[in-house]
C-alpha cells in the first residue's frame, strides 16, 4: 500500500467538481489526491511549496560548502577576509571593492 503523507484525503472526482472550494477549504493543509484510492497527486500551499524549495536549493549547496571548506583545509592561506557589509553588499547587489580584501593567514573562524 502506497503511503499518505496528508491527514485530509479527497477523490479525484470529488476534486473535479470545485477545485477552488477544495483549495480554500484546505488552508493551509496538503491534501492527498486519490485515483483508485491510491495517491495520485498532492495539493500543497504555495507558501510550503516555495519553502521545500528553499530547502532543496540550500541542499544542493551543502557539496559546494564541503568543497570550498575542503579547499580552506587544504590551503588556509588562500582565505580572503571580507567584513559582514561586504558580504551583505554582494548579496543585495551591491558589490563594492574594500581594500581589505585580501589573502590572510588568519583561521576562518576569527574572520567572520
Amino acid at each position: 500500500m502506497d503511503a499518505v503523507l496528508a491527514e485530509t484525503s479527497i477523490g479525484i472526482t470529488e476534486l473535479k467538481k470545485n477545485p477552488s472550494a477544495v483549495i480554500r477549504d484546505a488552508g493551509t493543509e496538503t491534501i492527498v489526491v486519490l485515483h483508485h484510492n491510491k495517491p495520485s497527486a498532492y495539493l500543497v500551499p504555495a507558501r510550503t511549496y516555495e519553502a521545500l524549495m528553499d530547502v532543496l536549493d540550500d541542499l544542493q549547496l551543502i557539496p559546494v560548502v564541503q568543497e570550498r571548506v575542503a579547499s580552506w583545509l587544504a590551503d588556509p592561506g588562500q582565505v580572503v577576509e571580507v567584513t559582514r557589509a561586504e558580504l551583505e553588499a554582494l548579496a543585495s547587489g551591491k558589490a563594492r571593492k574594500s581594500p581589505r580584501s585580501r589573502p590572510s593567514n588568519k583561521p576562518l573562524a576569527k574572520q567572520i
